[in-house]
């Protein structure tokens, strides 16, 4: 069975200064769309589609250096993000100056082409480095990206053979911030405190105007969560043939005094991550209610009077249900609450009517 999987490469740096020439020509077709998009919109009422932006654009590809599937990509995804955000008129993608914006070059299926070795876009060859073979894949849709330290990749969806999992069994994890994940069978990824460790640098940098160090620690920062995340991930995906995670909202808890350790923990990267791999490997993935997951008890699935409540129950890592005497881990109970509510059985049970 084919599937869709999207490469990520990096190009060597001596090809950044003509990235940055196309992405600034990108920018320009960009910032160009916005006004016959509003004045449509303005003066009858009709959304243009990305059909009816082509012709603004077409013949535009050789006096900007792009290749014309780049301007019907921009026209593309232009109409998506209008879409999206639901606004008449998108903000200017910037060139240049403090808040400029990180340089984007989409590329369509059959723009890009692997040739000497290379990758083959608009008349210009890149060298990358190759990590992923990229001489055995047939290149549909891409784009090239800058990252915050001027570091350009090429990005690529390539057609791969689906490799199943064998692993059997169901998982539930719970969410939390003293351990990132703890599973229903006892396994915990404990918090690796990338943030915070390397709070006090971060400082020092930003304090002395370092604009470059402050960024390469933001990137260490990043490599060192998203290695923790892909190893705890992977782990999980080999080892079950089905994963149950709470709905815990990130973007909620960051509007908390919580903000830092929540944004630290990767709740939202850790549930994409499973999210992708559980697909390709072909097993299930659920995002169910964790509502009431930690006070119920996961043997007898009652709310003894016992249970942590509140704020104040936090601090409470481990108790006994008053009911059937279970000693319960407060993260494991809550796993196990989550991996009954994925498999349809209430965590609390069910009232008599």
């Amino acid at each position: 069975m084919k599937q869709t999987k999207t490469l990520h490469v990096r190009v060597r740096d001596k090809h950044a200064p003509l990235l940055r020439q196309m992405a600034r020509g990108v920018n320009f077709v960009w910032n160009y769309l916005n006004e016959p998009s509003q004045r449509s919109i303005r003066e009858r009422g009709v959304f243009l589609s990305a059909y009816d932006m082509h012709p603004y654009t077409k013949g535009a590809g050789k006096d900007l250096g792009l290749h014309s599937h780049t301007l019907q990509c921009v026209a593309a995804e232009y109409v998506t993000r209008r879409g999206q955000f639901k606004k008449v008129r998108l903000n200017w993608r910037k060139s240049g100056g403090a808040r400029r914006s990180l340089g984007w070059v989409p590329v369509n299926t059959g723009a890009a082409s692997w040739k000497n070795r290379q990758v083959y876009h608009n008349g210009h060859y890149f060298k990358v480095w190759d990590s992923h073979g990229l001489s055995q894949y047939g290149f549909r849709s891409g784009s090239f990206s800058e990252d915050a330290r001027g570091r350009w990749y090429f990005n690529v969806a390539v057609e791969i053979e689906a490799e199943l999992s064998p692993g059997q069994g169901a998982l539930g994890i719970d969410l939390g911030l003293k351990d990132v994940a703890t599973c229903s069978d006892g396994t915990k990824l404990e918090s690796g405190r990338f943030y915070r460790d390397l709070e006090a640098k971060l400082a020092i940098a930003q304090r002395t105007g370092k604009k470059v160090r402050a960024r390469a620690i933001h990137a260490k920062i990043t490599n060192r969560r998203q290695d923790a995340l892909h190893k705890f991930s992977r782990k999980l995906v080999s080892q079950y043939g089905e994963i149950h995670v709470g709905d815990v909202s990130s973007t909620k808890r960051v509007k908390t005094r919580m903000a830092k350790s929540v944004l630290d923990a990767g709740w939202g990267q850790l549930k994409t991550i499973l999210e992708y791999k559980c697909a390709h490997a072909g097993i299930v993935f659920k995002v169910v209610d964790e509502r009431y997951t930690t006070q119920a008890c996961s043997n007898c699935g009652c709310l003894p009077g016992s249970r942590p409540k509140g704020i104040a129950g936090l601090g409470i890592r481990e108790w006994i249900c008053c009911e059937c005497g279970v000693t319960h881990d407060r993260d494991v109970n809550a796993a196990r609450n989550i991996l009954a509510a994925g498999h349809g059985r209430p965590a609390v049970g069910i009232p008599v009517l």
